[in-house]
């Protein structure tokens, strides 16, 4: 079973971003448990040094149990919204999307969100998040598509949201099967292992 968490940058319900992402939930394939965090609104701010508060440890457990992160934001004011990046920031301290698949989904057209969708990808590098690049999708939708529940209503665009689901979760599964092996250990202190036929040869530096 995969679970994935999305994340919608907007706190207004009635948003495309958030009307996208409730519908992904949906039309989620099998196999695939999707949920909508909803608590952006209600985050209290980041504060350096202080303890973290009990929302943000709460998104923090639902990002660490999901098996990837789909986010989708509008732009403000030529960037991120500033509740997204109050998340970002908890999560940034918590170290908790270090490793993480994440990928984005945009709902704008060309060229009215860049300015976010850079941002996002910037905070999330400082995540070390694993950025699913070939997951990142455009699927623009208009006002007019979302029915009075907040739901997106067009069939053709169900059929969008359903393939980018599938491929992020066809991508993912790639990813969970290629981890390296159990011989090989990575650690900050020490190099790689190596088996012994993969062993690189060393050549000495030649005198000046």
């Amino acid at each position: 079973m995969t679970r994935l968490l999305m994340i919608s940058g907007s706190t207004a319900e009635s948003s495309l971003q958030t009307s996208a992402l409730r519908t992904a939930v949906r039309l989620a394939p099998p196999g695939v448990v999707a949920e909508v965090y909803d608590g952006l609104r209600h985050l209290p701010a980041f504060v350096p040094g202080e303890a973290a508060p009990a929302a943000a440890l709460a998104v923090r457990e639902r990002i660490a149990a999901a098996d990837a992160v789909l986010f989708c934001t509008p732009e403000y004011a030529g960037s991120l919204p500033g509740s997204l990046k109050n998340l970002l920031d908890h999560v940034v301290a918590g170290g908790d999307l270090g490793g993480k698949p994440v990928a984005w989904l945009s709902v704008a057209t060309p060229g009215q969100d860049e300015s976010a969708r850079v941002a996002l990808e910037t905070v999330l590098a400082h995540c070390n998040a694993r950025l699913l690049h070939a997951a990142c999708q455009r699927i623009p939708l208009m006002p007019h598509a979302v029915d009075g529940q907040g739901m997106v209503s067009d069939a053709q665009l169900h059929q969008a949201l359903g393939d980018m689901l599938q491929t992020l979760t066809r991508i993912l599964t790639q990813v969970q099967t290629s981890q390296a092996p159990s011989w090989q250990i990575n650690s900050s202190l020490f190099p790689t292992l190596t088996r012994e036929g993969d062993r690189p040869t060393f050549r000495p530096r030649r005198p000046f």
